[in-house]
């Protein structure tokens, strides 16, 4: 036979197992609620992330753009140089205290205000070899700083 011992045991253990069941039904739909809310902020990131790969590919197609232009303008200004050069007596008229554009700066303190303009080296060589005498011994010469105003 049963006892009323048991029945109150049998009682007790039912309503803990309910209050259980409930304490995980309600985890459960939190956890549901905040598995929404995170599926939600995804696909707000991954819009994010497509804008961003959107503007960044805008971004590089704009710089490779500006590069461009600025490599048609250097080759338009090399081919303006190269096609109008200059009578070879003429010199630009400069100030007293100021060397023109194409003076050679042997002491930088003769004029501390100036920019230099460098010239590369093997530019400075075909120079050189344009003018034997003036680097008769064929060695590579140092780049030259040039004054700019």
């Amino acid at each position: 036979m049963v006892t009323l011992e048991q029945v109150k045991l049998l009682d007790t253990r039912v309503t803990k197992t309910v209050e259980y069941i409930k304490k995980l039904t309600n985890e459960n739909s939190a956890l549901k609620k905040k598995l929404e809310s995170n599926r939600q902020r995804i696909d707000e990131l991954e819009l994010l992330i497509g804008r961003f790969k959107e503007d960044q590919g805008r971004i590089e197609e704009g710089i490779l753009s500006a590069l461009n232009r600025l490599n048609q303008f250097e080759d338009a200004v090399e081919n303006m140089l190269s096609a109008d050069p200059a009578p070879a007596g003429a010199r630009p008229v400069t100030d007293n205290n100021q060397p023109d554009h194409n003076q050679t700066v042997k002491n930088p303190a003769e004029n501390p205000g100036a920019i230099k303009k460098v010239i590369p080296a093997d530019k400075v060589q075909a120079e050189a070899k344009a003018k034997p005498e003036e680097n008769p011994q064929d060695e590579p010469s140092p780049v030259i700083e040039l004054d700019i105003f």
